[in-house]
């Protein structure tokens, strides 16, 4: 789990998201706790994440559920995770007006 920790830190800092889904009825105290959502999560020296990079959802929670609601709660946090990572990159998204038109036809 040290090692895993530590990878996870270290990839807080790349345009990346992590999605693990827990299959089974086992203990998924390790997942939950690479999640982040109840504290930050650190490298084993101690580092912590640069920007919450990790979305934990156990199967089970959604055995009964539509594939949708699994799907919406497996992509709940992504978004956020690219405005982070935009944010600490210090890239600012373009207004409307900014974007050139790459449609073939029209306006």
């Amino acid at each position: 789990m040290a090692d895993t920790r530590e990878a996870i830190v270290q990839a807080s800092h790349l345009p990346m998201s992590i999605i693990i889904v827990g299959i089974g009825n086992a203990d998924f105290g390790d997942m939950q706790m690479l999640d982040g959502d109840d504290g930050i999560l650190r490298s084993p020296k101690g580092e912590p994440v640069l920007r919450d990079i990790v979305q934990f959802v156990p199967f089970r929670n959604f055995k009964h559920a539509s594939p949708a609601a699994l799907a919406k709660s497996v992509l709940a946090e992504v978004p956020n995770q690219v405005v982070d990572y935009y944010n600490s990159k210090g890239i600012k998204p373009k207004v409307p007006s900014e974007y050139q038109s790459s449609r073939p036809f029209g306006p």
